[in-house]
């Protein structure tokens, strides 16, 4: 009998949502490797954030392929993985999904005054919080056909983390 692959999951929302913390905490319990989306991205998309330009699907293209390709490669090798994308809008999730068929998205949402807050303390991290506004105008929420666990950033790490966990794992 062979052992069934090892989920390939991708922890969403905007910036300062937490997709950080809970794909590396949710990585850790699965076993399985953490790839962190922001450290795909190209120079010049890091650039334009950093001086408070928001990205564009064409500045987005190229980032989200190479978030595809991680996630492809580990959906053949049966390995897993646990990866961090914005993922705002529904075409983002069809080019992951195109990437990586069995793709489970965990999309992290909250108050934006919360969300606000949270990237104000933040500290060495390329995203001003003036692009939240931007990003949050950009989200389109997964929809039901989607299968995206949904969870409420407002609730502590560890319930995030149990509710991430039996998702990934499936039924």
């Amino acid at each position: 009998m062979t052992a069934a692959p090892l989920p390939v999951v991708v922890v969403m929302g905007v910036s300062g949502c937490g997709k950080s913390t809970l794909g590396q905490a949710l990585a850790q319990a699965l076993g399985v490797p953490y790839v962190e989306g922001d450290e795909l991205h190209p120079p010049r998309n890091v650039a334009l954030m950093a001086a408070g330009t928001p990205l564009t699907d064409a500045d987005r293209a190229g980032w989200l392929d190479r978030i595809g390709q991680a996630l492809a490669q580990a959906q053949t090798e049966g390995s897993g993985t646990v990866a961090t994308c914005s993922a705002l809008r529904r075409i983002y999730r069809d080019r992951l999904r195109a990437a990586a068929p069995g793709l489970r998205l965990v999309h992290l949402h909250g108050d934006p005054a919360l969300l606000a807050e949270r990237m104000a303390r933040r500290t060495g991290h390329y995203m001003p919080a003036t692009l939240l506004p931007s990003q949050l105008a950009t989200l389109e929420p997964p929809d039901a056909d989607e299968g995206a666990l949904v969870l409420d950033l407002a609730h502590p790490p560890e319930a995030l983390l149990a509710e991430a966990l039996r998702y990934a794992r499936g039924p």
